[in-house]
């Protein structure tokens, strides 16, 4: 397919003149973004057992795929498809309580797009490429001008409109967005060749050898799994990748690489669009996709100044909330004494006589006196029994911790029973501690 010729959105473009506004305009409102949210996330162990990774809880009161959701609704993309697949009841659950406000009236919505074998009666999406092929009809349907195809798994504030116009300008096919990593660490990514005018060249994936940024022989630019496609040539290729033997049906590994060396690829990178944070220099993203990282990701969140900044008006981020009551602190004798320092605490949590210190405490989180919870992340509906300690753990739904438990102490003694990460957090889960599953436990 011939790339574009002329810039048709080049007055929307020139609207935008201060980088630090939202560029909110027709790009936007004519784009289709897909969110692949089918992932397992293996990886994070026993806290996708019952879950995908995008619905896995986040920063004490979100999801993981509420980050993207609000990129996209914050971005003034309102056309939306959230492509599910492995374990999907949780996730479908949360984007119906929490994302039934956009207006249909005004053609906004958020579609669930489940595995269906709409194409396939035989397969299941078989690949990243394969969940928009399979859910075609959407995009014929809609007929938008561009496609927004991103991945639902990551922390990070971004305005994709800026992207969009960067595309536009550039009279790109695909633009693919890219953070910038040190040499040493592109391996573990899709890394982009670029020539001096940001155009893609060279795309491999993981590779042992990384091409470095020009001008930049330390560092590599890396693909944040966020991609634009001019609609009609999103299709062609979808359809053109579908007819290839072989093919493993994935963008990383079969669309872009044969689209680079035929045709216009652009990298954006990722501090052109990122929002807020305390340190632009360094913009906010992040892949918690190993117990330590969600953990790690998680004690940020516990900083004075975080590097994201969740108490930033002008780009919430949306999420379905519970009508809890106010979190409460009981008892103030010299013995025992509820309080919380360094910490986040949701709505519905009870402190009761007991101590917590830089941790996450999700909703309805009971902690009874002359408890210790420290450096943890506590899931919805736990309960920490009296005496107990909790040291670098990371607590899974509804788990009812016995009275006089220790975990994080003695880590010899946690992986006869739990799972202990590389980094020495541990992972404790109501199927781990003999308990089962109670009602509204998974998810």
């Amino acid at each position: 397919m011939p790339s574009s010729s002329q810039c048709p959105h080049q007055p929307y473009c020139e609207m935008r003149e201060q980088t630090d506004m939202r560029f909110i305009s027709q790009l936007t409102r004519n784009t289709f973004a897909i969110i692949l949210a089918g992932g397992r996330g293996t990886r994070l162990k026993q806290l996708t057992d019952f879950r995908s990774k995008p619905a896995v809880p986040f920063a004490g009161k979100f999801r993981i795929i509420d980050f993207t959701l609000s990129n996209c609704v914050n971005s003034g993309i309102r056309k939306i498809g959230v492509a599910t697949q492995y374990k999907a009841h949780s996730l479908i659950r949360h984007i119906q309580r929490g994302w039934s406000f956009l207006d249909g009236r005004f053609d906004e919505f958020i579609q669930l797009l489940p595995a269906q074998q709409q194409i396939d009666e035989t397969q299941w999406y078989q690949g990243t490429a394969d969940a928009v092929y399979q859910n075609i009809h959407f995009l014929r349907r809609y007929a938008p001008d561009h496609v927004l195809v991103v991945a639902g798994d990551h922390i990070y504030k971004m305005d994709y409109g800026r992207m969009l116009a960067h595309h536009v300008q550039h009279h790109a096919d695909m633009t693919v967005a890219c953070i910038d990593v040190p040499l040493a660490d592109a391996r573990e990514f899709g890394v982009m060749g670029i020539d001096g005018s940001g155009r893609v060249i060279d795309f491999v994936e993981k590779p042992q050898h990384p091409p470095a940024i020009p001008g930049r022989p330390d560092r590599a630019l890396a693909s944040m799994g966020v991609y634009i496609f001019n609609t009609a040539f999103l299709l062609e290729q979808l359809e053109r990748d579908a007819r290839t033997p072989g093919s493993s049906r994935d963008f990383g590994k079969d669309i872009i690489p044969h689209i680079v060396p035929r045709h216009r690829v652009y990298a954006h990178r990722f501090a052109d669009s990122c929002i807020g944070g305390s340190d632009l220099d360094k913009p906010y993203w992040r892949d918690v996709g190993t117990i330590d990282a969600y953990w790690e990701a998680n004690m940020e969140m516990t900083k004075v100044t975080p590097e994201l900044n969740l108490y930033d008006r002008d780009w919430p981020i949306w999420t379905y909330q519970e009508q809890m009551p106010p979190a409460k602190f009981v008892f103030d004798d010299d013995d025992r004494r509820g309080f919380a320092v360094d910490s986040l605490i949701a709505g519905g949590c009870i402190i009761s006589g007991a101590t917590v210190k830089r941790s996450l405490l999700f909703t309805s989180v009971n902690v009874h006196s002359w408890a210790s919870v420290e450096d943890s992340v506590i899931l919805p509906g736990v309960d920490v029994g009296r005496h107990a300690v909790i040291r670098r753990c990371v607590i899974d739904k509804q788990c009812r911790i016995p009275e006089g438990m220790q975990i994080g102490v003695d880590p010899e003694v946690d992986r006869k029973r739990f799972h202990v990460s590389p980094g020495g957090v541990t992972l404790v889960t109501a199927e781990m501690l003999g308990q089962g599953a109670a009602p509204g436990q998974h998810g």
